[in-house]
């Protein structure tokens, strides 16, 4: 399965009042890590809830780092982290006509294809929810099927 690594200012987490026992919690992070849709993401939140109760704000937005990932991996980027005041995306091959609406829709964004690699400017000071439904949304409109 291909790895996703996420570094976004995103405060996602399973708290210790939530799943009190550190081997149960580690095995829903390894589940959550290995969601292939958001399918199986409902299916974890539905399992959460029954055994733990309605899941906090944290376990929520680790539920939509997830579903990110997932996406991730349908595009096949494995890397969406924070570079200065940037989102790199990583690895990109973009045709040039996704170069021009990439530029078109995100101006300032940067593409290097030697590197394989997109950089897009964040807008202001986004966290949690925000900062996944944008970067979700970049993916979507210029790497995504249907964004041609």
């Amino acid at each position: 399965m291909l790895e996703v690594k996420i570094e976004l200012p995103v405060d996602a987490h399973l708290p210790h009042d939530y799943i009190g026992s550190e081997r149960l919690r580690l095995e829903m992070y390894r589940r959550l890590a290995e969601v292939r849709t958001d399918a199986d993401v409902a299916v974890i939140r539905d399992e959460l809830t029954d055994r733990y109760g309605n899941p906090t704000d944290p376990v929520i937005r680790l539920l939509a780092v997830a579903s990110f990932r997932a996406r991730c991996r349908d595009l096949g980027v494995t890397e969406v982290t924070t570079a200065g005041k940037h989102v790199r995306f990583h690895p990109v091959k973009l045709p040039e006509s996704r170069v021009v609406r990439l530029n078109r829709l995100y101006p300032k964004s940067l593409y290097k294809p030697g590197m394989d690699t997109m950089l897009v400017p964040r807008p202001g000071i986004m966290r949690d929810e925000q900062v996944l439904a944008w970067a979700r949304g970049v993916m979507d409109a210029v790497i995504g099927e249907g964004s041609a």
